[in-house]
């Protein structure tokens, strides 16, 4: 269940006719009758605090989200306290879908800064697979990404060494927020600690600092206290040995 930092409206800052992110050239556009049925479909949007947990894992959630602004990840614990982080959300991504499917989530959700979520009700989902298949395709294509981004994701864990793991970490959450304008025309400062790093590649936060100092020895990062900056994105590509995203236009919902 989302934070008591959550503050849920029924009105909408951002109605979906006039979605500020219908507008970047990375989504494809709606049909009329869709763009009607996502308008229905969304009851509201979610203000979230940074550092506020909007799924826990285990947990039931009568909705689905979509980012509107603003970074989060999902990552699992163990008994112990362990966490490994699986991946990075952005405007644009969809959160909570495996709840619909597996009837809980498998995982949870914390907001690495202020974000402001699209509302759904989840009791409605069936609806999209009944009258709009477009729609079904596209949950379909958003499933079938997030599963390419992690077989990318274990790749880099399994067999690149520490330096190019964490470059192509870097590339990798840069080269998504470019496409759906974090940081506008500024170079992309990514809202994370070393411990997140850490976290995401498996890595002990000593050698993860090791690491970052390597990284900005070679002048292709900057690190401050907002997190990350990323001063030479090709240059972290091609030390990861990483071709890029290679995504052309993409479903929104």
């Amino acid at each position: 269940m989302p934070s008591q930092t959550g503050r849920s409206s029924s009105s909408r800052q951002y109605p979906c006719e006039q979605c500020p992110l219908r507008a970047l050239p990375v989504f494809r556009e709606f049909e009329k009758p869709e763009l009607a049925f996502i308008s229905k479909f969304k009851k509201g949007e979610l203000a979230v605090d940074k550092g506020a947990t909007v799924l826990v894992e285990g947990s039931h959630s009568a909705h689905l989200y979509t980012v509107l602004s603003g970074w989060a990840f999902r990552y699992k614990l163990l008994q112990d306290g362990r966490r490994q982080i699986l991946n990075y959300l952005m405007p644009g991504d969809l959160i909570g879908l495996q709840g619909s499917v597996m009837g809980e989530m498998q995982h949870s959700v914390e907001a690495l800064s202020p974000m402001l979520l699209c509302v759904f009700e989840r009791d409605n989902l069936l609806e999209i697979y009944r009258n709009h298949p477009g729609l079904a395709y596209d949950i379909t294509w958003i499933a079938s990404r997030e599963e390419r981004m992690l077989d990318e994701n274990l790749l880099s864990v399994g067999r690149r060494s520490a330096i190019e793991r964490a470059a192509y970490l870097v590339a990798f959450i840069a080269s998504r927020a470019k496409v759906v304008g974090l940081n506008g025309t500024q170079s992309i400062q990514i809202p994370i600690t070393q411990q997140h790093i850490a976290d995401t590649l498996g890595l002990s936060l000593v050698h993860t600092n090791k690491t970052i100092r390597k990284l900005m020895d070679r002048q292709l990062i900057v690190w401050r206290d907002g997190g990350c900056g990323v001063v030479d994105i090709e240059g972290l590509k091609q030390l990861a040995g990483w071709e890029g995203l290679a995504e052309g236009r993409r479903p929104l919902i």
